[in-house]
């Protein structure tokens, strides 16, 4: 009789994996059926044919040849790339100070920091494109500046974390050797919290490859349009351009992609590392 219970328990949860993965994954399938179709089938008869009946290439060569979407693809790497340097420079040094010093206000610090990630992006959007006017940074790579509103309290999060599973009698021993401080971060510390570094920059990276709102806002010229804002832009004065979305949406994330599948096993030592209280 138990076995029967859990056979059914077993049946029960793997049928809700499948509609969850279903869920899931089927919006990116249609997006790539639909990139392979033209406009009159995206909205007529055929538009739940999963299989178009005149499949069509034209979707991708427009938007890479007419739209030019391989060059926001590298305004995005360049922005991506350059953001994900700086922030996990600036954050390693402070999660490392937070975590290894001892001040008053220490967890009103990190709450602070919380709390500035929970600020909407409307509300931060108007002053710093004032100061962006003023200082004559709009339309430019400056863009990357601003992005640290959105990825580096999470970035120090996550460092302050994996810098606390370090033993600090590691520290201790490599300074009863003669080592300052910058060389104990960057030759005992830092090598032991690769792994979280890493998983920091591949979620800063993807962060600011993801972020719409500040290009938008900051840079109107196309030739500093990051990928999401280059998407949103292809459509007419009356009608979305579907399929040329469609198409888009199915290049955009390889670039991702490859490096999360490159990187995968560090990235999952670095999301499990600091789980794990010793």
């Amino acid at each position: 009789m138990e076995n029967q219970q859990n056979k059914k328990k077993k049946l029960a949860v793997r049928l809700l994996i499948v509609v969850y993965l279903f869920a899931m994954f089927f919006p990116f399938f249609w997006i790539f059926v639909t990139s392979f179709k033209k406009s009159g089938e995206i909205f007529g008869e055929g538009a739940f044919r999963i299989i178009p009946e005149n499949p069509t290439l034209q979707n991708y060569i427009t938007v890479i040849f007419d739209k030019g979407i391989f060059k926001s693809i590298l305004t995005s790497l360049i922005v991506a790339t350059v953001t994900t340097l700086y922030i996990i420079l600036i954050a390693t040094f402070t999660a490392y100070a937070i975590s290894r010093f001892h001040f008053k206000g220490k967890s009103i610090l990190l709450g602070i920091i919380l709390a500035v990630s929970m600020f909407p992006q409307m509300i931060v959007v108007g002053p710093i494109y004032n100061l962006f006017m003023d200082l004559g940074l709009t339309n430019s790579y400056g863009i990357v500046l601003p992005y640290s509103t959105i990825t580096l309290p999470i970035a120090v999060w996550i460092l302050v974390t994996h810098f606390n599973e370090i033993p600090l009698a590691l520290e201790e021993s490599a300074k009863i050797d003669g080592a300052s401080s910058i060389q104990t971060l960057f030759k005992i510390v830092f090598p032991l919290a690769a792994p979280g570094v890493f998983t920091t920059a591949i979620i800063v990276f993807i962060a600011a490859w993801n972020e719409f709102l500040l290009t938008i806002t900051l840079n109107s010229d196309p030739a500093y349009h990051t990928v999401p804002v280059a998407i949103s832009m292809l459509r007419t004065q009356f009608e979305i351009l579907w399929g040329e979305v469609a198409a888009a949406t199915t290049l955009v994330p390889i670039p991702t992609l490859l490096i999360v599948l490159f990187f995968q096993k560090q990235i999952i030592a670095g999301l499990t590392q600091g789980g794990v209280k010793e």
